[in-house]
């Protein structure tokens, strides 16, 4: 594929053509074409920097393209640190979808989310509820990078992933969510409220119900609240069928 035809190639997906018209007091088009072929160029830092969050929803991009996007995002700090992003696994036409705060050590060395001792735990807690990450289940966080050592990824880091995310569960299109962890109820509720008030009810994101509960790291260092997050997923799988 010639060099042109691919920078007009990813200008349809992306949503931003036509670059230009020509208008009647252009008088060298040639410097209309020069400069929408700058634009071409730099096609590839697009970011949720550049745009925002409502034009990226309206790219209509595709699971390809906003996955590729993501592999490319500068848009925050975090990805001056990490090893490789970490987009998200599992149905894409999942009825569940999980949510929590961002990748680990393990996770950012493997691309994939929740594949460490939290990870085994979760699994465990979709086993305990018929249910599987490769099966009506899409696994993914908040950010996709990410925080050094560990820590809560800033407000500003979790807006720059936010357009990100909504892509995916527009094309998920779950029918429920379930946020593991402060981090992610906060973030997807715009809420301050404590995870313990925001246990136990149906919230709503995107106009999909919304569950809350304890992030599998948590509880691995917090025995007691096991039996609470096993409450939470009872609650869930009983949201779920009234769904159905």
């Amino acid at each position: 594929m010639t060099a042109p035809h691919r920078r007009n190639q990813i200008l349809a997906e992306l949503g931003l053509t036509p670059l230009w018209r020509l208008r009647p007091e252009v008088s060298n088009p040639n410097s209309t074409l020069t400069e929408a072929n700058s634009l071409a160029k730099s096609i590839d830092a697009v970011s949720p920097a550049n745009l925002t969050e409502q034009e990226f929803i309206d790219l209509d991009a595709d699971w390809n393209t906003l996955q590729s996007t993501v592999s490319r995002c500068t848009a925050c700090q975090l990805h001056e640190t990490r090893t490789q992003t970490v987009f998200g696994v599992g149905d894409r036409k999942a009825d569940w979808l999980f949510i929590g705060e961002g990748p680990g050590a393990t996770e950012d060395a493997r691309g994939e989310p929740f594949v460490g001792q939290a990870g085994k735990l979760l699994d465990q807690m979709l086993a305990a509820i018929q249910l599987d990450r490769g099966h009506q289940v899409y696994i993914t966080n908040i950010v996709k990078c990410r925080p050094p050592n560990n820590r809560n990824p800033s407000l500003n880091e979790a807006r720059q992933c936010a357009p990100y995310l909504t892509r995916q569960i527009k094309l998920i299109q779950p029918k429920l969510i379930v946020a593991l962890g402060k981090v992610a109820a906060q973030n997807l509720l715009n809420s301050d409220e404590s995870i313990s008030s925001l246990r136990g009810k149906v919230h709503s994101h995107l106009g999909i119900p919304l569950i809350v509960t304890y992030h599998p790291a948590y509880l691995l260092r917090s025995l007691p609240d096991k039996a609470k997050a096993w409450k939470d997923l009872c609650f869930a799988l009983n949201t779920m069928q009234s769904l159905s």
